[in-house]
């Protein structure tokens, strides 16, 4: 059986290497940070004792207000499992960016759940 992992999602607003290294100074684990152009956290990964926080720095030109700084990521290597669970947590709800395929290669799309919760999928590239 394929696993999916849930955990918070956080945008940083430009401060996401520092907030992930203040994380792993304070409570150990280890940080994977993915820049893009400009040196622009486009991922970043916090991970100690099976818990983590997942982030970004955001979009320079979408400054989230309070509570849109906030998701929960949902990820695995399952596409059937995850695209329909996609459509289910959409309904009734607001999609903001449909299952797009990224340059890493994994496919990853935005919503707003009917109870006002932000949610990012992510289907990874399996192994």
């Amino acid at each position: 059986m394929s696993k999916m992992q849930l955990s918070p999602y956080v945008n940083f607003q430009g401060r996401a290497r520092e907030a992930m290294e203040f994380y792993q100074k304070a409570l150990g684990g280890k940080v994977d940070v993915q820049t893009g152009p400009d040196d622009r956290v486009g991922y970043a990964r916090f991970e100690v004792d099976g818990a983590l926080i997942v982030g970004s720095d955001g979009h320079p030109k979408f400054a989230p207000t309070v509570g849109d700084n906030m998701a929960i990521a949902l990820n695995g290597t399952d596409k059937a499992r995850l695209s329909k669970a996609f459509s289910a947590l959409a309904e009734g709800g607001q999609l903001k960016g449909p299952l797009t395929k990224q340059p890493s290669g994994a496919e990853v799309g935005y919503l707003m759940d009917k109870f006002g919760i932000n949610w990012i999928v992510s289907i990874d590239k399996s192994d």
